[in-house]
């Protein structure tokens, strides 16, 4: 079986168009990659409040698309990559945030699809086997051959109860493949994950949107309105030059900032920059133009938090801007 995106106007990349991009237009000298330049930020991880036991929602950014999120008294991996590169092409320019030995027990492991700067096996190998991994259709095999015992394969708006936390799988628009010939036959997603939390001494219920890997589609606003009253949305930045070539896999960072109004969240937590160079934009840019997109929103994100974190930094989910 192999899956289909939401938004009917994707298109595959076709096979001249991959050989435009990685051979013809680096030969005429039209593809343009930028050095990769200085990475993210990094700060060393604040451990004493990583194994802090209260139940207060917090967020610490592993680098790329990984992240620790600590909710409702169980702590939650994103995407883990701890790897210092991925492949042989792509070398990672910062730290991790936290190394696995670093982290405290892990409850629940999230995968958002199959591409490797999401999916490491190595990472997920570091991982204690009692965690719950939650993954889309089609991946099941690789975490059971792993050893891990629980395993939980989601279609788009499934939603599964895993002890304090509701987790629900939501559309993207991506694709998938881990070898020659697995285009497309495993699914690709976000998540929204929702619980009670302690929030400034009071316990309120805590909603998280993690996008994954997406190009823009219509998605944003419908999860909005599933999801009203999301804390925080953890949007993909980078991954978008030569844009020709790469809109229908990653938004722009001025795509991003419209998916988080649409979507209706509180903060914007910016992702997918800063670490690896995956394609020709150099690491900081990302950033560099949400933050202006940011500047010239003006009343469209006056009630809005933007949350830019350094590599190991700690968000306290309900806390203020800084």
């Amino acid at each position: 079986m192999r899956y289909r995106n939401p938004d009917p106007r994707h298109r595959r990349p076709s096979l001249w168009g991959v050989f435009r991009w990685a051979v013809l237009d680096r030969l005429t000298g039209r593809r343009k990659i930028a050095p990769p330049g200085p990475a993210a930020p990094f700060v060393d991880a604040d451990l004493a409040v990583i194994h802090d036991e209260t139940r207060d929602a917090r967020l610490t950014w592993i680098g790329h698309a990984s992240f620790l999120l600590q909710m409702c008294g169980i702590n939650i991996l994103l995407d883990p990559v701890f790897s210092e590169r991925i492949g042989w092409l792509y070398p990672r320019h910062v730290a991790p945030g936290l190394t696995p030995s670093q982290l405290p027990p892990i409850d629940l492991l999230l995968i958002s699809h199959s591409h490797y700067d999401h999916l490491d096996a190595a990472s997920v190998a570091a991982i204690d086997k009692s965690a719950t991994v939650i993954a889309p259709r089609g991946l099941a095999r690789l975490f059971v051959r792993q050893g891990f015992s629980c395993v939980i394969e989601l279609d788009w708006w499934d939603a599964v109860h895993v002890k304090s936390v509701e987790v629900t799988f939501v559309p993207a628009r991506h694709w998938s493949k881990r070898t020659l010939f697995d285009t497309n036959r495993s699914l690709w997603g976000g998540y929204v994950i929702r619980g009670k939390s302690d929030q400034g001494g009071s316990t309120e219920e805590t909603s998280i949107y993690f996008a994954g890997d997406t190009a823009w589609f219509d998605g944003f606003a419908e999860i909005g309105r599933r999801f009203r009253g999301l804390d925080a949305a953890l949007l993909p930045i980078g991954g978008y030059e030569p844009g020709w070539f790469m809109k229908n896999n990653h938004l722009n960072p001025e795509q991003a900032g419209q998916a988080f109004l649409d979507c209706g969240a509180r903060r914007l937590v910016p992702m997918h920059w800063g670490t690896l160079q995956l394609t020709d934009e150099p690491l900081l840019e990302p950033i560099d133009r949400l933050r202006t997109w940011w500047g010239r929103a003006g009343a469209a994100a006056a009630d809005r938090i933007l949350n830019q974190l350094a590599v190991g930094e700690t968000l306290r989910i309900s806390e203020g801007p800084d």
